[in-house]
């Protein structure tokens, strides 16, 4: 992980009416209304000797009003390991993949239900704050969202501000090193203090979006279908970003080709909805598995184009 003096936590605090609040889904940034920020702490040996913050997700189930989307959805996302969540439009991909950082319910009428833990914390625990939440597992969404207002440097720390506390000097350092990450420090290191955000192309956009996920030292980074909307030169930057980032953070991710989860992921898991419309998990393996030798005839007939 990053080393700043200011590290976030990867426990997840209790709630509180102080939390500060996030960006909004629609990027609007919002008003904090206590600058607080979570002393760091170690995390747990999760791993085959490796160390980091796994995510467990146990008969997960969400719905949209009275409408069920995905069912008792089970697996384990491991440590700096990168799991590709695969499957056919309508499955139900992207509901789970929100439903890992509690992101599924600023939907209105929408609800989750089942177990989501981080080192053993339950996220849906009355006690847990979703704010702070979303800060311990950021998401990186499928259309690159970059304030427009801002320049590229106020882009990355923009999340920091809102938790507030930091000197000018340190958020210079935080986001400079998170720009390096995101592997777009070398293209914007003479424009960062002046450009806006939404001048770059739509790949550096998304590089600039991961920046601004990785400034807050996040356990677990989600990317709903990041590649989705750019060409495969920016898809090849993504996907070696992906596999560089994994050495520091756990990562999931939605995609919908198959071909970039059998290039980037370890894991895979299949989702398929049947006649119902809901979602369930069919397969979930290592990736070579999933794709030279499913258990499943159902995965077989994705993976080979049959369907889907």
């Amino acid at each position: 992980m990053l080393s700043h003096s200011k590290e976030a936590t990867t426990n997840l605090p209790p709630a509180t009416d102080s939390a500060p609040p996030v960006a909004a889904p629609n990027g609007t940034p919002t008003t904090p209304t206590s600058p607080t920020r979570d002393p760091a702490q170690e995390v747990p040996d999760t791993h085959n000797g490796g160390s980091g913050p796994g995510l467990q997700v146990r008969d997960l189930s969400a719905w949209y009003g009275e409408r069920k989307a995905i069912e008792n959805v089970s697996l384990d996302i491991d440590p700096h390991h990168v799991t590709a969540i695969i499957g056919p439009s309508g499955c139900g991909k992207s509901t789970m993949i929100r439903c890992l950082n509690r992101m599924h319910e600023v939907v209105r009428t929408a609800r989750a239900d089942g177990h989501v833990s981080l080192n053993g914390q339950n996220i849906y625990a009355a006690e847990m704050d979703p704010v702070r939440v979303r800060r311990v597992i950021g998401m990186v969404f499928q259309k690159p969202n970059p304030f427009p207002m801002m320049t590229i440097f106020e882009n990355v720390v923009a999340g920091l501000r809102l938790q507030g506390g930091y000197r000018a000097r340190e958020l210079e350092q935080i986001a400079e090193r998170a720009l390096v990450q995101a592997a777009l420090w070398d293209e914007v290191k003479d424009v960062w203090k002046k450009a806006s955000g939404v001048s770059l192309s739509g790949g550096q956009q998304q590089r600039l979006c991961i920046a601004r996920t990785l400034a807050v030292q996040p356990a677990v980074v989600l990317m709903d279908e990041p590649c989705s909307a750019l060409d495969p030169i920016a898809t090849y930057r993504i996907e070696e970003l992906i596999t560089e980032l994994k050495r520091d953070y756990t990562i999931a991710i939605v995609t919908h080709n198959m071909q970039q989860a059998s290039r980037v992921s370890d894991y895979t898991a299949f989702m398929l909805a049947e006649a119902d419309r809901i979602g369930r998990l069919v397969e979930f393996g290592p990736t070579s598995k999933i794709f030279t030798n499913p258990s499943e005839r159902r995965t077989e007939d994705y993976i080979t184009g049959r369907f889907g």
